[in-house]
């Protein structure tokens, strides 16, 4: 069986802060994008297709994406995972539905944090139950309070532009919409995780992301253009076309550290990405009216110092809550 890069946490670490300042730019590509098709299914289909052609271009170019591709089918054949797994870009189809349906409404802030308290609290949950290339990880005083003070941190950072909302009540029910795909996340890492394994390459477990996540809202577009009709044209502004881009890179990244980190870990390395590219993107390339906060900046602080204590040894005397580490 092919083995795919396992790669040493003081490497996967920032890999996945870096991987994880995709999101915020991707959120506000695709909500452009959105706005401009006045089409939200639309939008995601386009971020998608953009997506898929980009892997299929890599994965035709480097060797390592040729040999992955080449262990599909007898990985699916010799049922070398769960048949399911294949389905895992549609949580990445619904995660960018989720994007372009909800933040006209939620805003970036409120978006980040459903997003962030599902994704968190499932890590924790889908670590436990092994469902990663990894295996079972215990879950341990020291998970647990990262996972804690991660939603918290992300909560204190984004709650400047959250008080700021005229009604509460118009976005707590759309709130549930990314909750739900952040909650999902935590699954399809690990999947990402276990086919990339098998394939021996990442790069072919996110060319499939991007095939069943482009099927899944083709279908759901074309219902919608039947019922509907078309939307506006596409645009001609380039950068609105980045979207699919940028999740090639998180998708990727994220399917090639989970075997190594666990899904949690990966998770918050991610997470404290999505808090700095915010960051960044709000002090370089500002949305109208928004601005940075010092609230903005500790929350960010915090949310990496929630990292780093995730990271504290597993086995250290007093820190386990249940049992024992189970063996891989």
């Amino acid at each position: 069986m092919p083995q795919s890069l396992r790669v040493p946490a003081a490497v996967g670490l920032p890999l996945a802060l870096l991987a994880g300042t995709a999101i915020p730019a991707q959120s506000r590509v695709n909500g452009a994008l959105g706005t401009a098709l006045d089409d939200s299914v639309a939008a995601a289909l386009v971020s998608f297709g953009v997506g898929l052609t980009v892997m299929i271009v890599v994965s035709a170019a480097l060797p390592r994406g040729r040999a992955g591709f080449a262990q599909i089918l007898p990985a699916v054949r010799e049922r070398r995972f769960p048949p399911v797994y294949l389905l895992a870009g549609v949580i990445g189809a619904w995660f960018v539905l989720t994007q372009t349906l909800t933040i006209a409404i939620l805003g970036v802030a409120v978006f980040t944090v459903a997003t962030v308290a599902g994704q968190t609290l499932t890590g924790l949950v889908v670590d436990r139950m092994g469902i990663g290339p990894g295996g079972k990880k215990a879950v341990t005083l020291m998970r647990v309070v990262g996972a804690v003070l991660t939603i918290a941190a992300v909560a204190w950072a984004v709650s400047p532009k959250i008080s700021g909302t005229s009604d509460p009540g118009d976005w707590l029910l759309a709130v549930l919409l990314p909750l739900s795909a952040g909650m999902a996340m935590s699954f399809q890492q690990a999947m990402n995780g276990t086919t990339g394994m098998h394939y021996g390459s990442p790069i072919t477990a996110t060319l499939l992301n991007f095939v069943s996540g482009f099927a899944a809202l083709l279908v759901v577009w074309v219902i919608e253009l039947m019922v509907s009709g078309p939307g506006n044209p596409l645009p001609e502004t380039w950068w609105y076309y980045l979207g699919g881009p940028l999740g090639c890179i998180f998708i990727g990244v994220s399917a090639m550290l989970v075997r190594t980190l666990g899904v949690l870990l990966t998770s918050l390395g991610l997470i404290g990405g999505q808090l700095i590219g915010s960051l960044l993107l709000d002090i370089f390339l500002p949305a109208p009216g928004s601005t940075v906060v010092a609230a903005t900046v500790f929350g960010t602080a915090l949310t990496l110092a929630a990292i780093v204590l995730a990271t504290l040894p597993w086995n250290m005397p007093g820190v386990r809550l249940l049992g024992r580490r189970a063996r891989r």
